[in-house]
């Protein structure tokens, strides 16, 4: 397993925090121990161990997989998300839904279906994907 020195080092990327900012555009995939916070445009998937939040003038096109989320923008693609997954009034989203929890504000758009109280595997980060997806 991981010894004291691995799990100080796992700990202080889980509190690191990432921003991509309004006007900011990325393609490619991203993936995270620490939270995101994204404002701007991202063509690719997105994975983080911790939590993601995602404002108003926020778009992803393709698939997020998190520990938990807070949607404000768009999103075209799957959402995994393992434990609470909260959509804002201004939230977007196409494509099917599997959480431990959802919360919906009013005002909220999705189109797809929705899986709740799933049982979530680990999130794995930084492996390559062989012919079974590894996801949360």
């Amino acid at each position: 397993m991981f010894n004291s020195k691995d799990k100080k080092e796992l700990e202080e990327l889980s509190n690191s925090s990432n921003t991509i900012g309004k006007g900011t555009s990325i393609e490619g995939d991203l993936e995270s121990y620490g939270n995101i916070r994204l404002d701007g445009k991202v063509v690719g998937n997105v994975k983080t161990k911790s939590k993601i939040a995602m404002g108003e003038s926020s778009y992803l096109e393709g698939n997020l997989v998190a520990l938990n989320a807070e949607i404000s923008g768009e999103i075209k693609g799957t959402v995994e998300v393992a434990e609470v997954l909260l959509l804002k009034p201004s939230a977007v989203i196409n494509g099917d839904i599997k959480t431990g929890r959802l919360i919906v504000e009013s005002g909220a758009v999705w189109n797809g279906t929705v899986k709740m109280g799933a049982v979530v595997k680990d999130i794995q980060i930084g492996k390559e994907s062989g012919s079974k997806e590894r996801t949360a």
